[in-house]
């Protein structure tokens, strides 16, 4: 009942009103409802559209997925084929489906274990139906469970042989549930010749398919994933070695160093994009190296690359990029060098960075392009950039050992704990009462220690730390280490590129080449770009 109010007094209104009000409200609720599945809608269109504008091949590869399940359902559709078929085409089907994958390699790899696995199933249960035929009814069926239980034995083991699991475990499978289909089959079924054939004849009719749209339809090769990623992820490390140092002495005081961890933790760090791909990259490496090892060599992409030392080189940026992490956890301790003091290592610390950031590049850029990188790729550049930085650090000793009259504090401190301990002992000693008295005290300061120490845990807080009587620039000087290791472990990233060139044999290096390859790569690395080139599929 609602309340309406006239001039002449109060009248009450009828029930209708309620039911316009649940009418409203429930408008108003399906509203909402429609509102929010069109924001739905939108987003996925959105999203959708932008998976596929960050890898086009993704549209491609989906597409190759829907002519070849709809080639392979004419085994069904069309009557002359079905009737030479039959129920068996239901295998064409499932090949497509499991084989057909992103890159040719991976679809070689699946698609010849299949078809391997089933024709050596199929030899080897024609071979175990012959012996059990010649042994009579009874015989027959306690020969076919033996070899059951043999064969699957034996097959499950050899899963667990590194080089087996790692190239023909699927192949395996595939061996082991063939050869059990067509083996216990056989005890029931007469033609058995005949279920193998079709069986093995639809598998070769879904691997043909799958090859022919993996091999000559826009194919995409795991060889040139592999190189591409091995590219882009030199360029990420010299984009976030020059970014951090950058970012370290672009902080002014405290409240900015807060900032800057808060921003991180809510949205993507970009210097954390560098070396992302890198720190998850082995077993990606590993499984384009594996499927690229099965690539015809002899294509317009392909060449005979080892695709093993990719996966070498690597291991070596990981063991970079870990370096990296630990230079980039700078940038987020709690404790800080003051900007005051770090402006004295500024431009060395920064060219050095730039020359370390160069040499990266210089190797992203060899390998693009396959040629050997250039002999002085260690310039003396780096070298006087690292002296520089040693100069500095040696010009300023007192900043990393502490000051004279902090340690002569700490000593007279020392001294003067020294003599009122050693007085207030030989007063002890010389009065029995009094050392009983002390030994007292001691005891229920102790077990007052240990009540504490049991309630309540001990924590290390920022204001416990910096009371300790250290020098600021100590966290410079693990920054500046970190910036060092990383010129160190130069060494061995330009070993092991040098390796893959000579035996992918890059071509030579000459100065006219690397002046075009300037004018194109002279721009800095837009990293959202970088990772959508990278591999987007893995099995």
């Amino acid at each position: 009942m609602v309340p309406k109010v006239h001039a002449g007094g109060l009248e009450i209104m009828g029930m209708g009103g309620g039911g316009e009000l649940d009418n409203e409200e429930s408008s108003s609720s399906g509203k909402i409802i429609i509102l929010k599945m069109k924001r739905f809608a939108s987003k996925g269109w959105v999203r959708t559209l932008k998976l596929g504008r960050e890898d086009p091949r993704r549209v491609i590869h989906a597409f190759k997925v829907g002519l070849s399940l709809t080639l392979v359902s004419l085994l069904y559709l069309l009557e002359p084929l079905f009737k030479g078929i039959g129920q068996n085409a239901i295998w064409a089907v499932m090949t497509v489906v499991v084989v057909l994958e992103f890159t040719a390699g991976a679809t070689l790899c699946k698609g010849l274990n299949r078809g391997l696995g089933t024709l050596l199933a199929g030899l080897l249960a024609f071979l175990i139906e012959y012996i059990a035929n010649a042994s009579g009814r009874v015989c027959h069926a306690l020969f076919i469970g033996a070899a059951v239980f043999l064969i699957g034995a034996a097959s499950t083991y050899m899963r667990f042989f590194p080089y087996i699991k790692k190239n023909y475990d699927y192949g395996v499978v595939i061996f082991l549930l063939t050869f059990n289909l067509i083996t216990v089959s056989s005890y029931r079924v007469e033609n058995v010749l005949k279920i193998a054939h079709d069986r093995f004849f639809t598998i070769a009719i879904g691997c043909g398919i799958c090859l022919l749209m993996s091999l000559l339809i826009f194919p995409n090769w795991s060889g040139e994933d592999l190189h591409n990623s091995t590219v882009f992820k030199l360029e990420g490390l010299a984009y976030s070695i020059q970014a951090c140092v950058h970012e370290y002495f672009k902080q002014h005081d405290e409240h900015d160093i807060e900032g800057s961890i808060k921003s991180s933790s809510d949205h993507e760090d970009p210097i954390y994009q560098g070396y992302k791909a890198v720190l998850d990259s082995k077993s990606t490496d590993e499984t384009l190296a594996l499927h690229a090892s099965w690539e015809p060599r002899h294509s317009r992409y392909c060449y005979r690359f080892p695709w093993q030392q990719y996966v070498k080189v690597g291991a070596v940026l990981r063991q970079f990029g870990y370096t990296v992490v630990a230079l980039h956890g700078c940038l987020r301790t709690e404790i800080q060098t003051p900007r005051s003091i770090r402006a004295l290592f500024k431009d060395p610390c920064i060219r050095l960075a730039a020359e370390v950031s160069k040499v990266l590049s210089e190797l992203a850029s060899s390998v693009r392009n396959r040629r050997h990188c250039s002999p002085e790729i260690l310039s003396d550049h780096l070298h006087e950039a690292l002296q520089d930085l040693n100069t500095a650090i040696k010009s300023h000793p007192r900043l990393f050992l502490g000051s004279d009259d902090t340690k002569a504090g700490g000593q007279h401190k020392k001294q003067s704990k020294k003599k009122t301990s050693s007085s207030s002992l030989s007063s002890v000693k010389t009065d029995s009462c009094a050392l009983q008295e002390w030994k007292s005290k001691r005891m229920n300061y102790e077990e007052a220690v240990l009540s504490e120490r049991k309630s309540l845990r001990p924590q290390l807080s920022k204001m416990a730390i910096t009371s300790l009587e250290l020098s600021e620039a100590l966290p410079f000087a693990a920054f500046a280490s970190l910036l060092v290791e990383t010129v160190a472990k130069l060494d061995l990233v330009i070993e092991e590129v040098q390796q893959l060139g000579r035996l992918a044999s890059f071509e030579d290096f000459t100065h006219e080449a690397r002046e075009d390859e300037v004018v194109v790569t002279c721009e800095k690395p837009r990293l959202d770009v970088m990772h959508n080139h990278l591999p987007s599929h893995v099995d």
